[in-house]
């Protein structure tokens, strides 16, 4: 017996992870199950670290990462997920422990964030952009869409608002040429703006960027229903890269793809080593315009 089908031995069929009051077909919990529902039911686990601030699940189908976010309610499901069904450790994205729905992202991850999926959907991998003092710079989607913030002052004859959620390096660039709002939860930064002005900010911005652990503590959908007039763009690793999203109003997903699963592996298990640009890709994918 291999160690993989040993895994799965210790698992019988009944057990799974459940999440009552979650199946329901009603928002928010709807965008969940879908992304959900979208993994097959013959795809298991191989492994997964929940690591200090990144993690992975490795599947049989590749491996998927997720910003490590703390809090929440207390830990429900401690068995060990080798072995188990892709699609049952999934679920854990809709656990109320910040941990656990962090290694339920990066499982659903495992599954949408693969280049045989999202090259065929027209994806774009990151690549530098020279700045004026000759410095390079990732193309981000923050560089992608300056352009288009600036387009559009010039078309309506006002300063563009942009709405950033998650206080991302190098953010305050955009106030050469936008007014900024940066919403987070844990406000360090001057600029900072707690995260429960949303429902003040966000009806009224014109470009919204969303941190992908908003996936993980469950604003997503609320902060997607606030941005339905912004042009809207999902940011970060944790990002699930599903077009199913785009038919919640996101107009751009800026995530990643696991380039090479062993240098990931080790970045995460000992907080070392170069994850982005080595380790993980990061790439983005348009909403097909109409």
């Amino acid at each position: 017996m291999s160690c993989k089908d040993h895994c799965r031995a210790d698992h019988p069929e009944n057990e799974t992870i459940d999440f009552p009051g979650t199946n329901n077909k009603t928002t928010p919990w709807k965008f969940y199950n879908h992304l959900i529902g979208g993994i097959p039911d013959d795809v298991f686990v191989v492994d997964y670290c929940l690591g200090t601030h990144w993690s992975y699940v490795e599947a049989e189908c590749g491996m998927g990462v997720s910003f490590t976010c703390s809090g929440g309610a207390p830990r429900s499901y401690t068995l060990d997920m080798r072995g188990m069904k892709l699609r049952e450790v999934a679920e854990l994205a809709k656990s109320w422990h910040f941990p656990e729905a962090t290694l339920g992202v990066a499982a659903l991850n495992a599954w949408y964030a693969r280049p045989e999926l999202l090259t065929p959907l027209g994806a774009t991998y990151d690549e530098p952009v020279e700045l004026p003092d000759g410095s390079l710079r990732k193309l981000d989607a923050f560089e992608i869409w300056k352009p288009r913030v600036i387009e559009a002052e010039q078309k309506t004859g006002r300063r563009q608002q942009v709405t950033v959620v998650g206080h991302f390096p190098h953010v305050d660039r955009i106030k050469e040429y936008a007014d900024l709002t940066v919403l987070e939860r844990n406000c360090t930064q001057k600029d900072d703006t707690p995260d429960p002005a949303c429902e003040y900010v966000m009806p009224v911005t014109d470009f919204a960027f969303i941190t992908g652990v908003t996936i993980i503590n469950k604003t997503a959908p609320r902060l997607l229903e606030l941005t339905t007039d912004a042009k809207t763009i999902m940011v970060g690793p944790s990002v699930i890269m599903s077009p199913f999203l785009f038919e919640w109003g996101v107009d751009m997903l800026a995530g990643s793809v696991v380039g090479d699963p062993e240098k990931t592996r080790f970045s995460v298990q000992n907080g070392a080593g170069k994850l982005f640009g080595e380790a993980i890709q990061m790439m983005s994918l348009e909403r097909p315009r109409e």
